[in-house]
This record gives structure tokens, sequence and C-alpha cells, in this order.
């Protein structure tokens, strides 16, 4: 053991055959290092007993009780129910699988210890397959001096085993004159907070002593765990700024031209750009000016007018002779762009390209011909774009909408598309997703960031008011008042189920309903499985104003703009995230009337939902409700799943940590400015199993 390194192989370590290998090689353990920074999920405490009567749901307690009552339960699912009591109160040990032996074991009157989950049962709390073991009559029960952490794992790979081939690795570590890891910080790098030694702080987060501050290590705060978070982020931001410099090093195609075709346009507009259009534009047209490729993101709130900017983008692309494409993740708000961009460039003379998956056959070959021999046009579509049939003849610029809607992989495919004699495409992101500035440093750190923060003048804020569903009856009559006021309506249908038919099912029944109750108004629908001529016209209807009220599934959460609706229904709204509330909410109040947005719930409300709905009757401001939307959903969810995906850390928390992030920051620029050898170690050490981005 005493001559093995920590780059040695893991099967260097007892245990470990060809079959535990492999297993470990699913969760990213190749090596003996490998498993000293497999960190622990989470801890349970197993130090003490809780009385059974002081037990409370949700929580993971070892318990000691006697057993009073055995019995199979014959119901859905067959299980094996063991009732055991302390003289403090009684709970369920419920077994979904089991074996005779197991059944003649767990006896009246054995004495038994168990450590799960409690969990609300039909008759009193439960704990489902909990671990447990008999205590022999006037034995001692000996409990574990420690926190007892446990591991991320695979199938077939438990616990116990994970414990002991991580104590072998941390042996390894005992004394220093090893060097097994290298510490790349010196005190510059640290503050005394966070400045352990990483051998010390690897150990103590692995096996915490009895005397480690119990709540620290729960919530993830204490100075050792903290150390290495810190680490982790500081790599995860050098791995993003070294492919953002690697991207820097590409030569991009120079956007030179006079300007006329974007003064065309602004001259054309009925309203003046905000101070913050005319900022954000004039940062992406200095991009396109360098002989670097732009990485930019544009987070703006909804209704800031980010298409505008993207428009000016294309146009100045296009007047330098070189092709834009424009790709959106639904159909729905591809064709908006696409409404737009006609109304904007055709006038100009600039072709526009459709390109979608439902194209018929000789639409498709048409406008996959276009694409391929016309200099100067927008092509603008859906995840079709980088499908290995479309060959763009000139690509200079691509425009990203809703790029969380998107994987990673499918942006910079985008990118790739564009890239010939050795130049490499611009590319502009866009979204009305505002992200909080803690987050946008550590998922965008590859990006430069511009904000649209301001909206509009005249945009008067949405009144939003939030009522249970039992007063559906206000409601109906509100929307009668409103259409009668010549207002129009949106009436948006939610369900907690994943599947498109019932939300299809649900929208087309409330249509129905409502056109019985608003029979003198025009009640019109319009949801994900309807034809796109269908939608079209339906939206088309709705905007020409021939139609009082839509009935819509959440397919209307982006790039429908309709500005003479002004009252939004939203049902079942506390199934909803607080972001695409927002989003949602968004498409009404783009007049000049007041509008309304009635959030409408299916009590009782549980206290997160309660959270969410409140903050939407306080604030109007995207930025505040995205920072809110952060805290009480957490990083994975507000990114999306395919987002998240690229910052799998194993001991940070972006929501946790957000206070390391600004040190983290200045550190990584002094690490990159100093160009000191620690860059690709510290990111192999934390970032070996990641995808690396910047060679898609």
């Amino acid at each position: 053991m005493n001559d093995l390194k920590s780059a040695s192989p893991i099967t260097q370590l007892k245990g470990v055959g060809p079959r535990v290998a492999d297993r470990l090689d699913k969760i990213g353990i190749t090596e003996i290092q490998d498993l000293l920074f497999h960190l622990p999920l989470r801890y349970e405490d197993r130090t003490r007993i809780t009385p059974i009567g002081a037990v409370r749901p949700g929580t993971q307690v070892a318990v000691q009780g006697i057993i009073e009552l055995t019995q199979i339960k014959f119901g859905r699912r067959r299980s094996l129910l063991c009732q055991i009591s302390d003289g403090t109160g009684a709970l369920v040990l419920r077994f979904f699988h089991f074996t005779a032996a197991q059944q003649k074991k767990l006896i009246r009157g054995r004495r038994l210890i168990c450590f799960g989950e409690i969990r609300n049962g039909p008759a009193t709390f439960e704990m489902v397959h909990p671990e447990y073991r008999p205590v022999a009559e006037g034995e001692t029960v000996q409990m574990e001096e420690a926190l007892t952490p446990i591991y991320p794992t695979t199938e077939g790979l438990h616990q116990i085993s994970l414990r002991k081939l991580t104590d072998q690795a941390l042996s390894l570590l005992k004394s220093d004159q090893d060097n097994l890891l290298q510490d790349y910080f010196s005190t510059i790098y640290l503050d005394d907070k966070h400045h352990w030694p990483l051998a010390e702080a690897i150990r103590f987060v692995h096996r915490p002593p009895p005397e480690a501050a119990t709540d620290q290590l729960i919530a993830g705060t204490h100075p050792a765990q903290q150390r290495l978070a810190f680490e982790e982020l500081l790599a995860h931001q050098l791995s993003m700024q070294s492919n953002r410099k690697e991207f820097k090093q590409h030569k991009a195609p120079l956007m030179i031209a006079t300007g006329s075709l974007r003064q065309a346009l602004i001259s054309s507009l009925p309203f003046q750009l905000t101070a913050a259009q005319q900022r954000v534009i004039s940062e992406v047209l200095n991009d396109l000016s360098k002989g670097e490729p732009m990485s930019r993101l544009v987070q703006g709130d909804v209704g800031s007018g980010k298409t505008l900017v993207a428009a000016l983008a294309a146009l100045q692309t296009i007047e330098a002779g070189f092709q834009v494409a424009i790709m959106a993740p639904t159909e729905l708000l591809a064709e908006q762009h696409l409404h737009s961009f006609r109304r904007w460039f055709e006038p100009l003379d600039i072709p526009i390209i459709w390109i979608a998956g439902k194209l018929r056959a000789t639409e498709r070959r048409a406008a996959l011909a276009a694409i391929a021999e016309t200099d100067r046009c927008v092509v603008i579509g859906t995840h079709a774009l980088f499908q290995d049939q479309v060959e763009f003849k000139k690509l200079g610029l691509s425009i990203v909408d809703e790029q969380h809607r998107f994987g990673v992989h499918q942006r910079l495919a985008l990118r790739e598309k564009g890239k010939t004699d050795g130049l490499t495409t611009h590319q502009l992101i866009m979204t009305a997703t505002p992200i909080p500035r803690t987050l946008a440093m550590t998922a965008y750190a590859d990006l430069d960031v511009s904000v649209i923060d301001e909206l509009p003048p005249g945009r008067k804020p949405v009144t939003t008011i939030v009522i249970p569903d039992s007063r559906r009856d206000e409601v109906i009559s509100r929307i009668a008042s409103a259409c009668v006021d010549g207002r129009q309506v949106y009436w948006v249908c939610t369900l907690i189920e994943e599947s498109e038919v019932l939300q299809c099912q649900a929208a087309t029944d409330t249509a129905q309903q409502l056109q019985a109750q608003l029979a003198e108004f025009s009640i019109g629908l319009i949801h994900g499985r309807m034809k796109k001529d269908e939608k079209t016209e339906v939206m088309g209807s709705f905007a020409a104003g021939e139609m009082d009220v839509l009935v819509a599934t959440t397919v209307i959460e982006v790039g429908v703009d309709v500005p003479s609706a002004s009252l939004m229904i939203i049902e079942n709204a506390e199934r909803l995230g607080l972001a695409q509330l927002h989003q949602l909410r968004g498409r009404v109040g783009r007049g000049a009337r007041q509008s309304d947005c009635v959030l409408m719930y299916h009590p009782p409300l549980s206290d997160q939902g309660k959270a969410r709905l409140a903050i939407m009757r306080e604030t109007n401001d995207g930025f505040i409700i995205s920072q809110q939307d952060l805290e009480l959903r957490g990083p994975g969810e507000f990114l999306g799943t395919r987002q998240a995906g690229m910052m799998r850390f194993r001991i940070a928390d972006l929501l946790r940590d957000q206070g390391l992030l600004p040190r983290v920051e200045r550190v990584a620029k002094q690490i990159m400015e100093s160009n000191t050898g620690i860059i690709q170690p510290l990111i192999q050490r934390w970032r070996s199993h990641g995808v690396d981005y910047a060679d898609v």
C-alpha cells in the first residue's frame, strides 16, 4: 500500500476486481485520486437514538423499539408491516421486498435498532425499507461516533463498499511526506476561512471526527467543505475561462458595413430605441467588428426588445455579405420570429428562409437549396437548423433564442455550421429568463453578458391577483366585462402531468366550457398538437382582434406579441415555477392599456406554492423574480436539466455557496493572467469526467 500514489489505478486497492472497477468507472472513478474527490453527497446522523415520540416526517433518524406486531398486508402491493414501540410512541416498518426467513426473525417481543427516513403512513409514521438489526437482551448499543457519509453511487455499488474503499484511499494521506495530493494554493489564493490544507480537508469531509459541528456539516457550510467547494468552483471557472480563451483564438469574419440597413430599419420604427437597447447594440456591433468570434449572451426582461437587438446585429452581418441563422426551441416561437423579421426585412429586400421539421418534402428541398445558394439572407427555424442536410453557403452569425431550452451541444453544433475557410461563426444568445448574476457568472462564464435592463417607455406594470379556483365564476364575469370593454383575454391551462395529449385535452375542454358560459363572445384554442397552419390561423385571428378569448397551453409562454391583449388567467398557477409564470404574464402589458393577470390556484397551497404566488403578486421585476426562483427551486431546475448537466458539482452548491463566487471569479482571473501551471491540473482534478465544451 505504501508505494501507491493518488494517480494509481483504482484496481490497486483491495477488493477492486474487474466487476467493481466497471461499476466505479460508471461514477467517474478510475484512479485513487478520483475516489478521494468522490465526496459525500450528504451525512446521516447515527450517533444517537431518537425517541419515537419525537420523530418528524422527512427526517432520517435512528430509533430503538420492541416489535409489537408483524403482519402481511395485501393491497395494490403486498407488504410486510412490523410495528415497533419504545414507550414514547410507535411507528411501522414497511417492507415491499422481503423473504420468509426475514418475516420469521421479525417476531413479537424482539428489540430492534433501525435507521431510515420517517414518512407519513395511513395510520402512523413509517419507515420504508429501513436498515435494522436485532439487539440482544442486555446488549449495550454502540452508536456511531461521528456522522455517516453517504456517497453518490450506482447500481450494485453499496455504501459500505464505498466507505471501505475510501478508508483505503484515506490511509494514503496519513503522512504529508507522501505528497499524494498536490495542494496548488498558496495563501494568496485563499482567505483564512478557507485556508485548510487540502489533505486535511479531504480527510475531514470523508470522515468527520466526533467533535465536528454536526449542523455545519449537514448544511454544507463547515470550513473544510467550503475549502473544497471553493476549489471546485474555481476549477469550473478556470475550465470555462480556458474554453473562452481557446475559442477567442479562432478567427471570425469581420462584419464591416456602413450601417445603412440598420439605419433604414431604425428609421421605419414607430418608437425610439431605449438607452439599454442602444448600449447592448453597441456592444454587439463592437464584437462583430473584431477578428475573433463573438459569443455573447443578451438577457433582458419580458418585452425589453431583445429581438430588435438581434435584428440589428443580423442587418450588420447581412450588409457585410453573410448569412444569419436564427434558432428557436419551438415552432410557435420560431414562427413569431418569422413574422417579425418578414415585417422588418422584406421592405429592405432581404430574403427570409424558413426551415422546420414539419415542412413538406418539396418545401424542404427548396429551403435547403436556398440556404446553400443565397449569400445574404436570414434563415429561421427550430432544431432542424443544425441537422446534417442543412448546408450554409456563408453563415456569419447564429442567433439562439431561449437558449436554456437547448442542450449545450445543440448550440455549439449550430456554431460549427459556419466554419468555412478557417473562420468561426459569431454567436448571439438570447434569453427572456433573467439570470441572477451569481448564477450567470458560473453557468455562462464562457460568454460575454449584456443586460437590457430597461423596458420601453409607457409600459404599465401588470397588476396581479391570486385567487382560489372556487371563485371561478367571478373570473368568468371579469372576462365578460373585459370583452365588453374591448379587451382581449388569454386563458392558460396547465397540468401537472407531462403528457401533451392530456394538456391539449384540458385546453379543449376549457375552451368548450368558456364558449358555453360566454356565448356572445368568440373563444379560440391553441395547443401544441395543432398543425402549423392551424396555429398560425388562430394566432393571426387573435392578433387581428377577431377573437375575444384565446385558450392555450403553455405554448404561448414566449414570443407571442398581441398588444391588445390585456387580461390573462392562469389556471392551476401553483403548478408552475416563477420563471414560467413571469414569462406567461409577459404576454399581456404590451399595449397602452392597464393589464391584469389572475393566478387561479387549487387549494390547499403548499408553503412553497404560497411563496411563489406571493412573489408574483408583489413584483414585476424579472431579476428579482429570478433570484427568488433560484432560491426556491435551486440551479438545476432553474437552468433546466440540459444546462445544469454541465455543472455536476461534487461538493459545491451554487445556491448555498454563491457568496464564494465573487472571490472565485477574482482568483480565476488572477491565475489566468499569471498563466501558472496549475490550471490544467486543477481542471483535471475536478472536471475530468465532464464534457469538453470547447471541442464539441
